[in-house]
């Protein structure tokens, strides 16, 4: 990451849409925008084996482990506009072993905290968690706002866009794909 360039880019910014980046309330803008920016990387930067570790030991587990609700926020890599939203994770331990539940939280962090869209970012997760974690099947849903719909273009701030991909054993028996879907999109809770 070259910070000067990012200050620097922030400063012509603000320049070209007419504003004077030494003017009350915009002289730190470049350095908040660079930590932001900063903040995202580092997070993103992290190995997912890394992410995906501890496992645990559960005897004579074999049914869904589900955590919905997982808020996120990214940017669209088309607009340089936010997303964010809530992210349901569901997969099937195989060899009686779990991932800690945070590890669902912070794999869902590091893939969105980078330029990004929801399409990639849904099968970067399941593609993630398929590789690390002990599995039958993973199922994931993504509910978000993008601000480049609901600021800008159409103006439509109430659109919702879901995206959703699966492996294993919930592409296979349709009706757990069913049963796990009414779960993730149903009673909604907050964490």
């Amino acid at each position: 990451m070259d910070r000067t360039k990012i200050l620097q880019g922030i400063r012509l910014l603000l320049e070209g849409i007419g504003e004077d980046p030494s003017r009350e309330g915009l002289i730190d803008t470049p350095e908040r925008v660079a930590n932001m920016i900063q903040s995202f990387h580092e997070v993103s930067s992290i190995e997912d084996s890394e992410l995906c570790n501890p496992v645990f030991h559960v005897e004579n587990y074999d049914d869904i482990v589900l955590m919905k609700n997982i808020k996120f926020s990214s940017f669209c890599e088309h607009h340089l506009m936010p997303f964010f939203g809530e992210i349901s994770i569901a997969y099937l331990p195989s060899t009686n072993t779990v991932i800690g539940l945070s590890k669902l939280a912070r794999i869902v962090n590091k893939y969105s905290k980078r330029l990004q869209l929801q399409e990639r970012m849904t099968q970067q997760i399941a593609d993630a968690l398929d590789k690390y974690v002990s599995n039958h099947g993973i199922f994931i849903i993504i509910r978000a706002h993008h601000m480049c719909i609901g600021a800008r273009g159409v103006l439509q701030p109430a659109c919702e866009t879901i995206t959703r991909t699966s492996t294993g054993d919930f592409q296979k028996n349709l009706p757990l794909t069913a049963q796990i879907q009414q779960l993730m999109l149903t009673n909604k809770a907050t964490c």
